[in-house]
């Protein structure tokens, strides 16, 4: 009989131990798997995303929360500036384009923004790309019209030709219904950025909405600007930031999203030495597992030894079956992996609007099976060990 018969032998006789043990290498394996590409791809997108712009303008203040409120849409404005500000800015040779940003207002809790159109006809979100509606138009400056984002649409059950009624405040408050209605005049294709999240008015929507201060009715939230060589960014910072004491540009927008995953590297170190912890259990469960079925199955190794069966060949049933067991669970830790990481990918992009790919390849998914698999094989060798030492006559003993 071959060493394969023989663990599949052995596997079938204590199946409740192998699925158990399985299934917990299993979700080690998945969750490993999970913790890595999370933390690789979040870092990697949240980075990379600009929008297509090299800096954000803003009030005073920290440079991430500027970029978190006029790129990814999630923080608040640390403060407004004045129209006569963006003017400055968008009339410097440095600075290609300029969008102003004014916002303040939600619809059921997806946040409104207020730009002008060229964000839609000049700005490209990537290389060849610019926001371009799916259906229906861009609106028109000046009327009550919205172009709402892919996600925040479906979401929504938005459609062009519906009706909403914005609400004061960036959390929804159903108490803070503002008196003006838009009409929905067109959707956009989906970008796989935070912009699919946002409904998109008119800059006068939000400056002259009911309730808000008319003394500040002409001033913006933030400006989104594209440079026409790196270099600018240096000059402009100098001038904002060193010079300056009243406004701040934050550049380049990468290194700033960079320096957040930084400070919450931490988070990241803990989620791995969990998942370490985790696959270290799954592993001395298979030790375990193995090591208290061998007094049963002495009998069944001193019956081999005496048909002819190497003290080697009973070495290495064990060290197969472990191994066995460990490539069950990994095979199953890929379908663990995918759940998880499609959850917590539903869960990124609902909040940020940042997309994962639960099916893109990264090395984990390489290194991780083959690790659990030879620690499962090593956590084999003390029970592969005994089976080695069993001593034949004295197991051949009738059993009365």
């Amino acid at each position: 009989m071959s060493l394969f018969h023989l663990v599949l032998k052995s596997l079938r006789q204590h199946a409740l131990s192998t699925w158990v043990t399985a299934l917990s290498i299993a979700l080690a394996g998945g969750l490993l798997m999970s913790v890595w590409v999370v933390k690789t791809q979040s870092s990697q997108t949240f980075t990379n995303i600009t929008g297509g712009f090299d800096a954000v303008l803003g009030a005073r203040g920290s440079k991430l929360q500027l970029v978190l409120n006029a790129i990814y849409h999630l923080e608040s404005s640390p403060g407004n500036l004045a129209w006569q500000d963006y003017l400055d800015l968008a009339a410097r040779p440095a600075v290609q384009h300029a969008i102003p940003l004014a916002v303040g207002d939600n619809y059921l809790g997806y946040r409104i923004v207020g730009t002008v159109t060229n964000l839609f006809t000049d700005i490209e979100v990537e290389p060849g790309r610019k926001l371009v509606p799916a259906a229906g138009r861009v609106f028109n400056a000046g009327y009550r019209e919205a172009t709402l984002g892919s996600f925040a649409a479906q979401r929504l059950r938005l459609k062009v030709g519906d009706t909403f009624q914005p609400y004061h405040g960036l959390i929804f408050n159903p108490a803070d219904q503002h008196e003006e209605t838009y009409v929905v005049v067109g959707v956009l294709e989906p970008s796989n950025s935070p912009m699919d999240r946002v409904i998109w008015i008119p800059l006068e929507g939000v400056q002259n909405m009911a309730g808000h201060d008319p003394k500040t009715a002409t001033d913006i939230s933030a400006v989104l600007v594209k440079l026409r060589t790196p270099v600018a960014g240096q000059q402009l910072e100098t001038l904002y930031n060193r010079q300056g004491n009243r406004l701040t540009l934050a550049w380049p927008i990468g290194t700033i999203m960079a320096q957040l995953f930084d400070k919450i590297g931490w988070f990241d170190r803990v989620l791995a030495i969990v998942a370490y912890l985790v696959a270290a259990v799954a592993t001395g469960s298979i030790l375990a597992s193995i090591y208290n079925s061998m007094n049963e199955r002495r009998r069944d190794f001193a019956i081999l030894r005496a048909l002819g069966a190497r003290r080697f060949t009973v070495f290495a049933t064990i060290i197969l079956e472990s191994t066995v067991i460990a490539a069950l669970g990994m095979a199953i830790a890929f379908a663990i992996y995918l759940a998880i990481m499609s959850g917590a990918a539903n869960v990124i992009r609902a909040q940020t609007g940042v997309v994962l790919n639960p099916f893109a390849w990264h090395p984990v998914m390489l290194w991780a099976p083959l690790g659990m698999i030879a620690a499962a094989a090593l956590a084999g060798v003390v029970p592969a060990f005994k089976a080695y030492r069993t001593d034949v006559a004295s197991n051949l003993t009738p059993v009365s």
